[in-house]
């Protein structure tokens, strides 16, 4: 029998149910499948219709960190096919089931008449795990399988959030626009507290599906409780705590969490709600949903079994949602807020990467990306794959479609031509010379995306790479030309009007 991809992906979910007690998802599964044909992110995102930062920063990542710890050995995008193979080979030697039976004693009838009892089955089971790991000794330790591999530290932040989240019925706030890190910074949270015996669960609401689980509280809410348990590893016995008609959804989801997911244990349990803001489009979802983060948070202060409970929300954008003042989670516990990296920062990022890279290359860098994480991640990355690379010519192409930033940068103006409202807002904000007003909730928005930096009531492009690539596209399409006449100045800002070709 050859190997081929249908064997591998039941090498990967075999060993991944051994491990965590699981199969593979079909998202998880779809990223073996295009990563087999040597597919690129952003391909089998649009392939399979998600957007390529789930793809690329959140399952995949997560895929890669869980085949590393059921196979026994590092894994990644690159290895996967041969760590795959070996767990095959291993696991369809001949030696293999013989020695085994030799080391555990069992009788040469008993196998020879095809009847394998259970014991034996988990033994053997165990024992394959246990000596394909020891093989591979080179695996990182599992109290870091969280943290990345490269990762710089934005002090004081990880000591402030690591005392807070000590604190019973605690609440920590993330915010940040897309890319800059709060994953990163939350897997480092988590996985230094679990190291004190914390239960930890790490949940991001792009795994919900909206046209299922956005359209009423109850299915959302028992989607949160399912996933909650799963990420503890526990059975789901919703049905045992749920009562819709006699106690509502928001009861029975307090109550599934003070009757069974708090009670079950005497240690703190750590709830990470990455992606919080994807709910602010349903109001019949998050009115409810973020009043009950608020109960509970406000259960802890008199209540002994709520302080187990501790809260990191994750959002990418200021809430511009309408919540009643003493409903919301969002002025409650400890706001952290993420900014661009420092050039001492960025320094840091170029030692981690082993790069020799000149002070001037990396001035040049930073006037086109600032200190944007993933920006300047993606060129490291480059540049220690391409050492011969000349940087100049990293940074001409750069700001085109055959630049290291091209699908990246096409990402995002793909979601500006779906939304035009926002596409015109942007467009303002990169042909002003100055920062400009544009309506709040737009702003929020391009916030959000990462396109932009909001200057107290201004805004204004957060790097000159958007600016160059997107004012080429939004100004000097087929759809839009720029009037030779129109520049106005007022008291407040340079504007540009556009008008339809």
């Amino acid at each position: 029998m050859n190997f081929n991809l249908e064997e591998a992906i039941k090498i990967a979910n075999q060993s991944v149910y051994l491990k965590f007690n699981r199969n593979l998802t079909d998202v998880e599964t779809m990223i073996l499948k295009g990563a087999w044909l040597r597919e690129e992110y952003d391909v089998i995102a649009a392939k399979n219709q998600y957007a390529t930062s789930y793809i690329s920063q959140d399952v995949a990542p997560k895929l890669w960190k869980i085949l590393t710890e059921s196979l026994g050995e590092r894994v990644r995008k690159s290895n996967f096919k041969e760590a795959l193979k070996r767990r095959w080979e291993y696991l369809s030697h001949d030696q293999y089931m013989s020695a085994s039976s030799n080391y555990l004693g069992i009788n040469s009838s008993n196998k020879n008449s095809g009847k394998t009892s259970i014991n034996e089955k988990k033994i053997n089971s165990r024992l394959c795990q246990t000596e394909v790991k020891d093989k591979y000794l080179n695996i990182e330790n599992e109290d870091d399988k969280l943290i990345p591999d490269i990762y710089v530290e934005r002090p004081p932040i990880e000591l402030i959030c690591h005392q807070t989240i000590q604190q019973p019925g605690s609440l920590i706030r993330v915010k940040a626009p897309s890319l800059m890190g709060k994953t990163y910074l939350v897997g480092k949270v988590l996985s230094e507290i679990a190291q004190c015996d914390y239960r930890t669960v790490n949940l991001s609401f792009e795994l919900a599906d909206s046209s299922t689980h956005f359209t009423n509280l109850n299915k959302f809410l028992r989607w949160f409780c399912i996933n909650i348990s799963r990420e503890l590893g526990l059975p789901t016995n919703l049905d045992e705590y749920w009562d819709e008609e006699g106690m509502g959804a928001k009861v029975s989801c307090t109550t599934y969490f003070e009757e069974y997911l708090l009670d079950l244990a005497n240690s703190p349990l750590v709830i990470c709600l990455d992606d919080v803001d994807l709910l602010f489009p349903y109001p019949q979802i998050y009115e409810d949903f973020f009043g009950l983060l608020r109960s509970w948070y406000e259960k802890a202060r008199s209540r002994k079994l709520w302080k187990k409970l501790r809260l990191i929300i994750v959002h990418a954008t200021d809430v511009y949602i309408r919540l009643n003042i003493n409903q919301s989670p969002f002025n409650v516990g400890l706001p952290i807020e993420l900014s661009e990296f420092t050039h001492e920062q960025v320094l840091e990022l170029v030692h981690q990467h082993q790069l020799q890279i000149d002070n001037n290359t990396i001035e040049l860098l930073m006037k086109l990306v600032g200190g944007h994480p993933y920006l300047l991640e993606q060129a490291f990355v480059y540049l220690k794959i391409h050492p011969k690379m000349a940087v100049d010519k990293l940074l001409r192409e750069a700001t085109t479609d055959a630049g290291i930033y091209s699908h990246h940068l096409l990402e995002h103006w793909l979601n500006l031509q779906q939304h035009p409202e926002l596409a015109e807002a942007f467009k303002r904000a990169i042909t002003s010379v100055s920062p400009i007003q544009i309506e709040p909730v737009l702003a929020y928005k391009l916030q959000s995306m990462g396109l932009i930096k909001i200057l107290g009531n201004t805004v204004e492009p957060r790097c000159n790479l958007y600016r160059k690539y997107f004012i080429d596209r939004l100004c000097h399409s087929h759809n839009w030309e720029l009037s030779e006449s129109n520049l106005i100045s007022n008291s407040s800002h340079l504007q540009y009007v556009f008008k339809a070709s």
